[in-house]
């Protein structure tokens, strides 16, 4: 099989649909892999890296594409990929399709693409595969942005995370107990932040007791709490989820955080 591994091209995008191990198992399986040049030097893997495993460095973006039979890719398809885009071709990516613009759902339509959605992919229990580590990332760098934001230079409150002797440490809430939101809590509350979590599970919640000892508050995530925890926040986490579905921003209504009132806290959704 050709597998064709293109150039990410939305802004602020480093990542690689193929990392060279990957490229390396493809091709001792008898797969050919096609990389376009300077793929991975974002995320760390020159091109040489992929050579050297026996993936073939194309040069341009449409022979990423019209070398494959497979794409993989990390983020969905922007406008100016449609193009490249051939009928039965398969792409694997993050789309979002609730989210996505229905040109990208009218061009895959139009070329008869087979289109695999990473953060739909589920095993029989219930598990996201791919969307998990992703979603691990997301909620261990949410503590690295807040604290920039929080900084005065940063147009912040002037707040520290952890607190010093005599000066509280900043209110976090995080609303979800999932992978995103239990790897967040963990985060912050490494670096001492109180932190509280809502969610409408009340499983979800007995696990994080369970898991922090009691360390963190944990709260159901009713309109009427939302609305009190928001409300004393330095920092509100969204880590609502929805495999299929739009969740941020309307995970808002469902939680009822339109209720609350808006005092500047500082808001991070994944």
């Amino acid at each position: 099989m050709n597998i064709g591994v293109p150039k990410e091209v939305r802004p602020f995008e480093f990542r690689v649909g193929l990392t060279p191990p990957a490229v390396d198992a493809l091709v001792r399986a008898g797969h050919t892999v096609f990389v376009e040049r300077g793929a991975g030097r974002g995320a760390g893997f020159p091109d040489t890296a992929y050579e050297a495993v026996g993936a073939r460095v194309v040069y341009t973006h449409e022979e990423a594409y019209g070398r494959a039979e497979v794409v993989v890719k990390v983020a969905r398809p922007t406008a100016e990929e449609y193009g490249h885009f051939r009928q039965g071709q398969v792409i694997l990516s993050f789309l979002h399709l609730a989210v996505a613009s229905p040109d990208l759902l009218a061009a895959l339509q139009e070329h008869q693409v087979t289109a695999i959605a990473y953060e739909t992919m589920q095993t029989p229990d219930g598990t996201l595969p791919v969307l998990h580590p992703t979603s691990v990332v997301a909620g261990r760098m949410a503590p690295l942005i807040a604290g920039q934001l929080l900084e005065t230079m940063g147009g912040g409150r002037g707040i520290l995370l952890s607190g010093i002797p005599g000066v509280p440490p900043a209110a976090v809430v995080v609303l979800g107990g999932g992978v995103v939101g239990t790897n967040a809590a963990c985060a912050f509350h490494g670096l001492g932040a109180q932190v509280t979590v809502l969610d409408r599970d009340i499983r979800a919640l007995q696990r994080l007791d369970t898991l922090f000892k009691g360390h963190i508050a944990t709260m159901m995530a009713t309109p009427y709490n939302v609305a009190k925890a928001v409300a004393f926040a330095d920092v509100l986490v969204g880590a609502v989820a929805v495999p299929g579905e739009r969740a941020p921003p309307d995970s808002d209504a469902r939680y009822g955080a339109h209720d609350a009132p808006r005092s500047g806290h500082l808001g991070l959704f994944h």
